[in-house]
């Protein structure tokens, strides 16, 4: 924004000021020493001329006309060789009379230069910084995207590492309750210390596996609460959003929205923008340049009436015309160098715009596959549940080995780890999905 402020100043008029002050050591004169000029007469046709009573050079006839002797007793012609005149009078012109004290000398001024026509580069320059104010937006709301995108996986990693210590601990507490029940049987002999061994090590691992998802759990909130700019240690309780269960299918948007949406593209198209006035700006460079100017001088001496030691000053106003010869194509080889910038930066548009066609299908593609994930896991889930109370009732009747009721139990936990990866798989491909069309809502910072 105050770029292109900065560039519509360039259509206004510049003022400046200047004041200098200078000391020297002599002064000038125009003569080197006195002059002597002679005293003559003012002839009829207007000229400088002399009577022969002025001069004291002795005459002669040479062909009916009367000329003067030189000092050799030669005649001459005093048109043609004047120093050969002897005046009788002289009027002397004193050196100093023609000596300007420049000792010390003040001068200042007040100009202005107002741009009429530079080739419309002024009006290419005000646009690029407009441009320009876009593009960093768009680059702002960019990067800005791609932070909510970092936050939402932090937070979705959160959520299902919150669900897997859930799950840790309700396969810990079945472990635990089988330990217990198998310490039973073992004391009334209808069960074995391999068999209750075992079990230990199957709680064992249970206790491990909750306690690594404890862990990871502390250290993605520490994670998100980074990204969110919150104390490390901050246990600020979460809002959980229920995962994705719509379903976008390829084709099924329009890619002119999308484009109207991603900020990589409003920034490809500020510089596509920005260079096309590039160009303009290197074909101004053939056109005239007129500009007006004007300005009031002031000097101390001044010239202004003989040379006098009094401030004076004036006023002075004109128009400049600069037009462009030839440059060795020089600005031939600068308005082809810009028009190549401008081609490439088509391209690049016209490539992202391809790319980002791409991007979007394949996250509506990985959507529509994990959607058929989600529905297998949940039959999984029915599957597991289902296997599993069959075991613990066939463990208790005492027709199913200790082996096969933890095979159950963990055929259940994997079904279950699986349908949660799932979920939370839905909402990441969710959020891929829209962060490629440009649909992710940024907030409105509040000032």
């Amino acid at each position: 924004n105050q770029l292109k402020k900065a560039a519509f100043t360039q259509m206004l008029p510049g003022f400046s000021a200047v004041g200098n002050y200078m000391w020297n050591q002599k002064n000038i004169s125009l003569m080197a020493e006195d002059g002597l000029l002679p005293v003559g007469t003012k002839m009829k046709d207007g000229s400088f001329g002399f009577t022969p009573e002025q001069i004291s050079n002795k005459w002669t006839q040479v062909n009916g006309t009367n000329l003067p002797l030189d000092a050799s007793g030669l005649p001459f012609d005093p048109a043609k060789n004047p120093e050969k005149i002897l005046w009788k009078n002289y009027a002397i012109l004193p050196k100093e009379s023609l000596e300007m004290d420049i000792h010390n000398i003040y001068a200042g001024g007040i100009s202005f230069v107002q741009p009429v026509y530079l080739g419309g580069k002024i009006l290419e320059l005000y646009k690029i910084a407009g441009y320009a104010e876009i593009l960093a937006r768009a680059q702002q709301e960019n990067q800005t995207m791609d932070l909510l995108v970092s936050v939402d996986e932090s937070y979705w990693r959160v959520i299902s590492l919150k669900y897997k210590v859930e799950l840790a601990k309700e396969y810990r507490n079945l472990i635990s309750k089988l330990d217990s029940d198998l310490n039973v049987m073992v004391e009334e002999g209808v069960s074995t210390k391999a068999d209750q061994l075992k079990v230990r090590v199957k709680l064992n691992e249970a206790e491990m596996t909750l306690t690594r998802a404890e862990n990871g759990l502390s250290l993605s909130r520490m994670a998100l609460n980074q990204l969110c700019g919150l104390a490390i240690s901050d246990l600020t309780p979460l809002e959980e959003k229920n995962p994705y269960t719509g379903q976008i299918l390829p084709g099924n948007f329009s890619m002119v929205s999308v484009w109207d949406n991603r900020p990589e593209i409003k920034a490809l198209t500020q510089a596509e923008k920005m260079a096309r006035s590039s160009e303009r700006i290197a074909l101004s460079r053939f056109l005239p340049n007129i500009v007006l100017s004007g300005s009031y001088l002031i000097s101390n001496p001044n010239v202004f009436n003989g040379f006098e030691k009094k401030f004076d000053g004036m006023f002075n106003m004109g128009v400049v015309a600069t037009i462009p010869v030839f440059h060795f194509g020089e600005r031939w080889h600068t308005l082809k160098a810009a028009r190549l910038t401008h081609e490439n930066s088509l391209l690049e548009l016209q490539e992202a715009k391809e790319l980002i066609e791409l991007q979007v299908n394949q996250n509506a593609f990985r959507i529509a596959e994990e959607i058929k994930k989600q529905v297998a896991a949940v039959h999984n889930v029915d599957q597991a549940v289902e296997n599993l109370h069959s075991a613990s009732e066939g463990f208790n009747a005492g027709v199913i080995p200790v082996t096969d009721y933890m095979m159950a139990q963990t055929a259940w936990l994997s079904a279950k780890s699986e349908l949660i990866d799932a979920n939370i798989e839905m909402s990441l491909c969710d959020l891929y999905l829209r962060k490629s069309m440009g649909t992710i809502e940024i907030p409105v910072r509040q000032k």
